[in-house]
């Protein structure tokens, strides 16, 4: 709610009766780091008063509480959490996240611009305040088959919409530094506005050229050594914790007073599961804490520093002038909100229930024939294959080989030595490409699982030992637009639907939730063994992540950038 300059100078100087005061709270000042004992003023949308008494229409008593900038997760694909935007704020704004920055690149691949515009409809009926980029790859490279092409001229009219940023992710860093001009084109469009990184190992010079195009951020450093040259360049250094990569760990010893202004975290990709089990940016905070990371170092990075790193200028303080996003704490180690205010706004079911809704898009967009066991098979003669060996944690891959005979003109799974077949089917209605090959990682015994999450394409992949159980996981999925889909021996033992471009649940996002602990314990009992089974699969269809990778092309050797034969 924006009120008038007369209104908010007024409140702040006391002279009328603020529109809601949060009364005798601690804020955690973020510039000194001090504890100091204030009410916190709010006018509409602003916070008008800090370091003083006030009266105020409504009053909240946050006595014994500390009060904190709202939470800002500066990278994330909103469809990642598969429900859409609107349960996706239920779900994390009452963690205390009142600012995402989202990419919408996995709906664009399926459906393009609609799907771009349709976050942006949505961004403008929801409590928190989400802020869009741009999708930059669409296709991410020239190795898979997606449901659109995106170009500099299809993304420069919105480039001046109010909740766009500027440009996502450029993950096409192979087709930067070889000065590629679909690329030049997209960076010479948004030139001199913040256009955001993903360059993972990319180093010493090649990094330098890579910055040199106008990329100002990048969340894909996984060492601090990696971490620490991208700072010294100039990047502003995202740290990730999703629920496939997570790094956190590995950069914490970055994440100090001094390195804490350049530093900003962020989930990327995480699902409702993971979210109920340990949290969002506030699981961030807590585990950076534990593991020896000041609390003044992390609060800056979570709310102030990427404020600052993305331009948004109004928000990261607790301070007067600045967007009313505050989270009231019993600790600072904790990190549990007692109460969130997101642009002046209490966050409570009467404010998600006040919202406005939007359509949802790409609906029956899983257009793919009905799947044979035999189009598993894997023809050839030469017993040595290369192999995707799993690196659990990462997205990053291994580049295995292994000798596998073929029977019949056919190299089949071998689950005794953990080698299952993967697969990738092209389900825009293009083409019908597909292609096989093997994964080392999932310690699979038995059935298959399938999946229309499939980075950044998102056709329909399959991981599996048995072919007829393979055909009839991924048949499923056509059945029910898309989704996850757990089969052992003729039988379906879960799933989960996702009509929203084979991405995202019209479902509540609890639902989901309870969908995905039954879908991971039925991969379990197929003997998986990772953690995350269906992201991890996702991930393997990713052509701009070493090492090895599967698309509906081929397998990608992503170091040589180049579909194997």
């Amino acid at each position: 709610m924006r009120r008038s300059l007369s209104d908010l100078i007024d409140q702040g100087r006391g002279a009328a009766p603020a529109d809601l005061v949060l009364k005798n709270g601690r804020i955690f000042d973020l510039v000194t780091g001090e504890l100091v004992q204030t009410d916190v003023a709010i006018c509409g949308d602003r916070i008008v008063g800090t370091f003083g008494t006030y009266e105020g229409r409504s009053e909240i008593d946050c006595r014994g509480r500390i009060l904190v900038p709202g939470f800002i997760d500066t990278h994330l694909h909103v469809e990642s959490s598969l429900v859409t935007p609107f349960e996706f704020d239920r779900c994390v704004t009452p963690r205390g996240i009142t600012t995402a920055i989202c990419d919408p690149h996995e709906i664009a691949n399926v459906c393009g611009l609609e799907g771009i515009r349709y976050f942006l409809e949505a961004a403008e009926h929801l409590v928190m305040d989400l802020r869009v980029q741009l999708s930059s790859c669409v296709p991410s490279t020239h190795m898979e088959t997606a449901g659109a092409a995106l170009e500099a001229a299809d993304l420069v009219p919105l480039m001046d919409h109010p909740r766009v940023i500027g440009l996502a992710e450029f993950m096409n860093f192979p087709g930067v530094l070889a000065k590629d001009a679909g690329c030049l084109a997209k960076l010479e469009a948004f030139r001199g506005r913040h256009i955001d990184g993903h360059a993972p190992l990319l180093r010493g010079k090649d990094l330098n050229g890579y910055i040199a195009a106008g990329i100002r951020t990048e969340h894909e450093a996984t060492t601090a050594e990696e971490a620490l040259e991208k700072l010294r360049k100039g990047m502003r250094v995202l740290i990730r914790e999703g629920s496939v990569s997570r790094d956190l760990q590995a950069l914490v010893p970055l994440l100090t007073e001094r390195h804490s202004p350049y530093l900003c975290l962020c989930t990327d990709d995480r699902n409702p599961l993971d979210i109920a089990e340990h949290g969002h940016i506030d699981h961030m905070i807590r585990t950076a804490i534990r593991l020896g990371a000041p609390p003044l170092a992390v609060y800056r990075a979570a709310s102030l520093s990427a404020a600052e790193a993305f331009g948004l200028k109004d928000r990261g303080l607790i301070a007067p002038g600045k967007r009313a996003d505050v989270v009231a704490l019993e600790s600072l180690e904790g990190c549990h909100a007692g109460l969130v205010v997101a642009g002046g706004v209490v966050v409570d079911a009467g404010a998600f229930a006040a919202r406005g809704t939007v359509a949802p898009v790409a609906r029956a967009s899983v257009r793919v024939a009905p799947v044979e066991a035999a189009a598993f098979r894997c023809p050839g003669n030469r017993a040595e294959t290369p192999v995707i060996g799993i690196l659990p944690g990462k997205i990053i891959t291994e580049h295995l080989t292994d000798a596998i005979e073929p029977v019949d003109g056919d190299k089949r799974p071998d689950p005794s030595r953990d080698l299952a077949r993967i697969a990738v089917i092209e389900r825009h209605g293009r083409n019908g490409g597909r292609a096989v090959g093997f994964v080392r990682g999932f310690g699979m015994r038995r059935g298959a699982i399938a999946s229309t999450v499939c980075h950044d394409h998102h056709n329909l992949a399959v991981v599996g030992v048995d072919y007829a159980d393979m055909a009839l996981a991924a048949n499923r999925l056509r059945e029910i637009e898309g989704g996850f889909a757990v089969a052992a021996e003729g039988e379906i033992l879960a799933e989960l639907a996702l009509p929203v471009g084979g991405l995202m649940s019209l479902r509540p996002f609890e639902e989901v939730r309870d969908a995905l602990v039954a879908l991971r314990e039925a991969a379990r009992g197929l003997g998986v063994t990772l953690e995350e089974p269906f992201l991890q699969l996702a991930f393997l269809a990713l052509p701009v992540i070493p090492h090895l990778k599967i698309t509906d092309r081929g397998i990608v050797d992503v170091d040589r950038f180049e579909i194997l034969p």
